[in-house]
């Protein structure tokens, strides 16, 4: 009896010993890289406050992980907090280690990286000279690259989103309003444009692929789409109005009236919004981009005139069913809608009597 018992114990010793030794095996394969061999960059969001689960799904999702269960583990044996927000460039060949401390400290592969965060409502000028603040890149780098044809060919062979609308000829910057904004961490101020530009294109295939079917439905390019957003995005200060503005644009091309928006003669004619008011001659002289002058009835400006949030490209996708057709803002962003010429007039009277009227 007591060495059947004996030969019992040993049997679940072994059992635990092997299970034991199994975890072990597993949590350690578990944490290697995905493919040492596999350098192919991945955007990964780490949205402010996230938590090791939501962040293992995330890199789960990606491909960048072997197991949720062995990165939270990971993490929860280290303890590991505080990651930081943004969006890095992350490669298969790292292992859970690797990432972990990319996420926590915001540097890639321990080296000290950089943080560039590119604003939405921004246009490409403003990005050229983001990216030659804050890299040893010069704005004219970035002018160079936007002018190399095959370069540009390149993303419209790479990307579904891009076509051939963005090379022609009186487009100022062909990638304007492709670019998503968002915080960007990379590897140092040595990174190329077009490294810069792959991490911001990538990352606007993962947020309009979410919208591709209702793309492909809408009987709007994607080119136009993203120029309607880029006027929603300044238009409207708060998302509550996004949906509404974009109405507005829709009721106006289908009614074949021009757009008449502001937004568009400033990038027009490349004055920086803010710095003055539009005179009468940028209002009425002729430009592919300016929705205020003469032969733009049921016309979009010729292309996106900013980078543009994703509650923009949303409201462009899905506007609100009104019958608005006129709005405007007063100085502290707040928008006013309204169906016929002579409420807006009374509404733009209301504002300058009472002193929110906007002037520069």
């Amino acid at each position: 009896m007591a060495k059947r018992v004996l030969i019992i114990v040993a049997i679940i010793v072994a059992l635990i010993i092997i299970a034991i030794v199994s975890a072990f095996a597993w949590y350690s394969v578990s944490i290697s890289p995905v493919s040492k061999e596999d350098s192919t960059s991945h955007n990964l969001e780490i949205p402010m406050g996230s938590g090791s689960s939501t962040i293992a799904k995330k890199l789960k999702d990606e491909g960048l992980i072997k197991s949720e269960l062995a990165f939270k583990i990971y993490v929860k044996l280290n303890k590991i907090s505080n990651f930081q927000a943004g969006t890095y460039d992350l490669t298969k060949n790292l292992s859970v280690e690797e990432i972990a401390k990319t996420l926590q400290t915001g540097k890639l592969n321990g080296k000290d990286s950089i943080s560039i965060t590119f604003v939405e409502g921004k246009n490409m000028r403003w990005v050229a000279s983001k990216i030659a603040e804050t890299t040893n890149n010069t704005e004219e780098d970035v002018y160079s690259l936007l002018k190399d044809e095959e370069y540009i060919d390149s993303l419209v062979e790479k990307y579904w989103f891009i076509t051939d609308k963005v090379k022609d000829k009186d487009i100022y910057y062909p990638l304007e309003g492709y670019l998503f904004p968002d915080t960007y961490i990379f590897e140092n101020k040595d990174v190329k444009v077009e490294k810069i530009f792959e991490t911001l294109l990538n990352q606007m295939d993962k947020k309009l692929s979410a919208y591709k079917q209702d793309i492909e439905k809408s009987k709007y390019s994607i080119h136009e789409i993203l120029a309607i957003a880029s006027i929603i995005e300044n238009e409207a200060v708060f998302d509550k109005d996004r949906k509404d503005v974009s109405s507005v644009i829709y009721n106006r091309l289908k009614t074949n009236m021009p757009i008449q928006s502001d937004v568009t003669t400033y990038y027009a004619f490349k004055i920086e919004m803010g710095s003055r008011d539009l005179y009468s001659s940028d209002i009425n002289k002729s430009n592919p981009y300016n929705t205020r002058g003469p032969n733009m009835n049921g016309k979009l400006p010729i292309g996106p005139i900013s980078m543009t949030s994703l509650a923009s490209i949303e409201a462009a996708i899905n506007p609100n069913e009104t019958s608005y057709i006129f709005f405007v803002a007063d100085k502290n962003g707040k928008v006013y809608f309204t169906r016929t010429n002579e409420e807006h007039n009374q509404k733009v009277n209301e504002l300058k009597n009472s002193g929110l009227w906007i002037q520069f």
